[in-house]
């Protein structure tokens, strides 16, 4: 568990450093989308690199798979452009502000109802209660 936690904790510090690049570039080529178009493109490569180093296997499963799943890379297409877009004109920090209480609020329901083939975590009153102290923490971070 603690390497899964140390993964997302990475992964997590990552998304805003990602944004503010993203952010600083479209501002240096006076296009967030192409800013954006780069850091897919990077993203896209670097992918493509560990998918040739790992099991091949899963393209015979390919024809199998829920065709809706396929539709999570919208998400990351809308998150780096609205990133791009946004954060120059409303700060970094107040963007990944909503951007955590979105994924603190989304992560909620779809633990709640399994939804995906997550693991299902119903919500009680201590958890509801533990989200909106995160959320309560998070607005301190950017209004102290």
């Amino acid at each position: 568990m603690l390497s899964f936690a140390t993964i997302m904790l990475l992964a997590g510090i990552g998304i805003p450093i990602m944004a503010a690049m993203t952010s600083s570039l479209g501002k240096h080529l006076s296009s967030p989308v192409a800013a954006s178009a780069f850091a897919f493109f990077m993203a896209f490569c670097i992918a493509l690199l560990a998918l040739t180093i790992t099991d091949k296997s899963f393209v015979k499963q390919i024809p199998f798979a829920p065709k809706y799943l396929f539709v999570a890379g919208a998400f990351i297409a809308f998150y780096v452009l609205s990133i791009s877009f946004v954060a120059p004109h409303f700060g970094i920090g107040n963007a990944i502000f909503f951007v955590l209480v979105g994924q603190l609020f989304s992560a909620a329901i779809i633990d709640h109802y399994g939804l995906f083939g997550a693991q299902i975590n119903h919500l009680s009153l201590m958890r509801v209660s533990g989200i909106l102290f995160m959320v309560f923490g998070i607005w301190l971070t950017q209004n102290a």
